[in-house]
């Protein structure tokens, strides 16, 4: 930070130092940015949360609510992978503010569709009886494999939009 002080001597000679012009302006702005994107990034995560919620057979928000061990990791996985494709999304988006957050928008709505249908789709291939795993009272392995799937196929589709 000392860099970025411009360093100035007072009549006595001690070195003063003071921020350079248009500091306090460029840090309303960021704080601005980190707002904004944040919540962005908050309706992004809402949206992916809903997308999964809505594509998983059972209702996964209830089962999460009753303690369904399984369907608590496949919703945290899924959230870990919704997560990363927010991030990556807003990290690349435009260095102009209104356009970051425009391309952070789509990038991410993308990203949530895209890893919803692969997710599904390799839930069918693998044929992965999800709704009987997540709906299980007791652990089972097999939520583990989803789990994976969800966090492999978020970071595919997070380097997809870098």
């Amino acid at each position: 930070m000392t860099s970025q002080l411009a360093a100035l001597s007072n009549a006595s000679g001690v070195a003063q130092y003071a921020l350079p012009a248009g500091f306090g302006a460029d840090l309303g702005k960021g704080i601005g940015a980190i707002a904004l994107y944040a919540i962005v990034g908050l309706v992004l995560m809402l949206i992916g949360f809903y997308a999964i919620d809505w594509t998983t057979p059972g209702k996964l928000s209830e089962l999460v609510r009753t303690g369904r061990p399984n369907a608590v990791i496949v919703t945290a996985s899924g959230m870990v992978s919704m997560a990363l494709i927010i991030v990556v999304a807003i990290f690349f988006s435009a260095s102009d503010l209104t356009a970051g957050l425009i391309t952070s928008v789509v990038y991410g709505l993308v990203g949530i569709i895209a890893q919803v249908l692969a997710v599904r789709t390799l839930e069918w291939v693998t044929k992965l009886d999800v709704r009987n795993t997540i709906e299980a009272e007791k652990f089972a392995p097999a939520s583990v494999v989803v789990a994976a799937v969800h966090i492999a196929l978020g970071l595919i589709v997070a380097v997809a939009i870098s």
